[in-house]
Formats: C-alpha cells, sequence, structure tokens
C-alpha cells in the first residue's frame, strides 16, 4: 500500500464500492427528498429521505413484502410487484405531504423496463412529481404480469384498487 504525505485513503464506504459520494452530492445539493430503491433476492424496497447534518431522515417507508397483507399472492420480487409497490410508496408520501422527490438509484446500473423503473412509474402514477424519462418505463403488458399467467392480471387489479 502507498505511504507518504502525497497519499490519501478514500472513505470506507468507497472503497466497499457502497457509496458514490459525487453522485450523492449532487443529489442532496438540490435539498428535495430522494425516493431511495433498493432490491433484494426477495424484495423491492423504497423509503423518502430527506438530508439531515446527523444523519438521512426517513419520512415514508415501504416494502414489496407489504403487498401480501393486501391480498398479494405472487412474488413480491417481480415487475408487477415493483409497481404495485411504488404505487404504495406514492400513496403514503402523498398522505404524508410529499409531492416531489428525486430518484435515487444508488449503484445500480440502470437498465431500460427494470424492476427499479416499473417502481418509478408507479410511484408517478400514484402522483408524485419526479423528473423521469417515459422510454425507460416498462411496458404496461409486463407490468401487468400478463407474460407470466393468465390470473395476475386480474389479481394485480385488485391488489391495485385497494391501494388506490
Amino acid at each position: 500500500m502507498a505511504t507518504g504525505p502525497r497519499y490519501s485513503v478514500d472513505f470506507r464506504r468507497r472503497r466497499k464500492g457502497k457509496t458514490n459520494y459525487a453522485k450523492r452530492k449532487k443529489l442532496l445539493v438540490k435539498q428535495v427528498p430522494r425516493l431511495v430503491v433498493r432490491k433484494s433476492n426477495k424484495y423491492i424496497t423504497a423509503h423518502i429521505t430527506s438530508y439531515d447534518a446527523v444523519g438521512d431522515k426517513t419520512s415514508v417507508f415501504a416494502r414489496s413484502s407489504e403487498l401480501k397483507k393486501l391480498g398479494w399472492k405472487y412474488s413480491c420480487k417481480n415487475l408487477s410487484a415493483a409497481y404495485l409497490t411504488g404505487l404504495l410508496i406514492g400513496k403514503k408520501a402523498i398522505k404524508a405531504g410529499v409531492k416531489e422527490v428525486i430518484l435515487d438509484l444508488g449503484l445500480y446500473t440502470i437498465t431500460k423496463g427494470s424492476r427499479l423503473f416499473s417502481m418509478l412509474k408507479g410511484a408517478v402514477d400514484a402522483g408524485l412529481k419526479i423528473s423521469h424519462d417515459p422510454k425507460m418505463f416498462p411496458s404496461e403488458e409486463r407490468i401487468t404480469g400478463k407474460h407470466i399467467s393468465e390470473n395476475l392480471p386480474k389479481d394485480f387489479e385488485e391488489v391495485k384498487k385497494k391501494i388506490v
């Protein structure tokens, strides 16, 4: 490892590949709450956070596992579940008084039609004001789940009605 007065060590979270501080600073300078979207092997999570010097404050939180309580019988990690989770966090945010947010995808690679953009479409359809490009959204056919099962679109609409 290099040593000497001209060598500086990166922050720990940067070294581990968890945080891109330049990107984070650009988001924080705008002083608008962020819609932070994360995915795991089982669930999709979204929360609306705002900057505080002590640490980010989360005002609204939603996870795709909450869809089970609304009657969702399918996987909580597919496009349909991502859209419904986006719709859920959008409705919760509007109730909490949040009207405008910035999308924060972290270090994920941006892929057209992905689960992340399906969640964004749900949040936009719920009424949140988010700057976006509609070309990045997946098709309606994929969001409703017609490509997965014949029964899924009916169940999708039932859960969507419960959220809205």
